[in-house]
């Protein structure tokens, strides 16, 4: 594994010197390309033979990103959240290939067809019969063909169906329809790299996510034709524990190759935070003065012990943390704001007012779309934006 270079002095010097002389004077999403070309080969480099990639959008949440990383991986398969995101894909990228990562209102199928190509290479997801009659119903008054992918309940029970009659008989609702065809399954199991080791309980969940859907395959795959379904699991959290396509066909991976904060565990070690958000501080005090204890006596607000200036930075209260200058911190009671955030560091903390503060976002999916144009770093330069697509849920 090789060991990711330092977030250190040197480097954020580096990205502010860019992106100073780029001009950019606002809060802005960075991009460091060396690093996410870094976290791809990581994840080619670990799907086993035969394994299918599929891209999430919604992690990655830019035309220009998705692109560049479908050109390093060559895959053609996007997981899509939104009718907004499937929309924006399906006119600027119709050869590829969308799975929807959730079951939507069949109103919001109506739409896309009402505004996109029929022919567009969709696969939607369904969690239960209600919804695939109301897809099916829809598909026979558009007179158009739906492929449906089932959604099974591994273990994360947010909804999907169990290896039962209901998934059976679904199944065989959609083989016998002239508007849809059954294209496969997905199994999601987040969960499992949340569950505590102690005790065996991540491999009993793991084993057990595997046996429902192995048993879900069986019931519904046996007899098609091998290689022609969608097999769908795994995703960020999970995706290097599948060793082998015994039991899915594709992961979908999108947040570990910007590698956010909450994607900082043990399993993902070989992956590097590639994304920050770079942002000016506007403020610097000596001192910390917090509004309203001037008229209480007696008492101090709680701050980290030694820290004696305030930064108040441009915008703020993103779901993200201080990671540069590495001394300047949040804090979760005082000064949060969307305008001009608070921050405290000791004295020592070497920041003047125009200098950039750096943060590393939580997580990509609503991060990534507050900031407009993403800036990509290479090289010691801001090489080019990446506009993200519009802000969606």
């Amino acid at each position: 594994m090789t060991a990711a270079p330092a977030l250190d002095a040197n480097y954020f010097a580096a990205l502010s010197q860019a992106l100073k002389e780029a001009g950019i004077a606002e809060p802005t999403l960075v991009i460091d390309r060396h690093r996410l070309d870094h976290n791809i080969e990581t994840l080619l480099d670990d799907l086993p033979e035969g394994m299918g990639y599929r891209i999430v959008a919604k992690s990655l949440p830019s035309v220009g990103l998705i692109r560049h990383i479908r050109t390093r991986t060559g895959s053609d398969r996007l997981m899509t959240f939104n009718i907004e995101m499937l929309l924006a894909l399906a006119g600027e990228m119709p050869e590829a290939e969308q799975l929807l990562g959730k079951p939507m209102p069949v109103a919001a199928a109506r739409r896309f067809y009402s505004e996109a190509n029929p022919d567009a290479n969709i696969k939607w997801l369904v969690d239960t019969p209600t919804r695939a009659e109301q897809y099916l119903a829809l598909a026979a008054e558009l007179e158009i063909t739906m492929q449906l992918v089932l959604e099974v309940d591994v273990g994360l029970h947010r909804g999907g169906f169990a290896p039962d009659d209901a998934l059976v008989n679904t199944v065989r609702s959609i083989d016998r329809s002239n508007h849809a065809t059954f294209a496969g399954l997905m199994g999601y199991e987040p969960h499992v790299a949340k569950m505590p080791e102690k005790g065996g309980l991540r491999k009993a969940a793991l084993q057990s996510a595997w046996s429902v859907f192995s048993k879900a395959k069986a019931m519904t795959c046996a007899s098609r034709p091998a290689g022609g379904l969608i097999l769908n699991a795994a995703g960020s959290p999970t995706y290097r524990l599948y060793r082998d396509t015994q039991i899915a066909n594709e992961v979908s991976v999108g947040s570990v190759l910007v590698k956010p904060t909450d994607f900082d565990t043990p399993l993902l070690a070989p992956h590097w935070p590639a994304s920050f958000i770079a942002t000016p501080a506007l403020k610097v005090l000596d001192g910390i003065n917090i509004a309203g204890f001037e008229f209480v006596r007696g008492r101090q607000p709680d701050l980290p012990e030694g820290h004696d200036k305030t930064v108040y930075i441009f915008g703020g209260n993103w779901m993200a943390e201080p990671v540069w200058p590495e001394s300047v911190v949040l804090n979760d009671t005082y000064g949060r704001s969307s305008n001009q955030q608070m921050l405290t560091a000791p004295s020592t903390t070497l920041i003047e007012p125009d200098e950039y503060v750096f943060l590393r976002p939580k997580q990509s999916e609503s991060v990534f779309l507050q900031f407009g144009d993403i800036a990509v770093f290479e090289n010691g330069r801001i090489s080019e934006t990446w506009p993200v697509f519009h802000a969606s849920a």
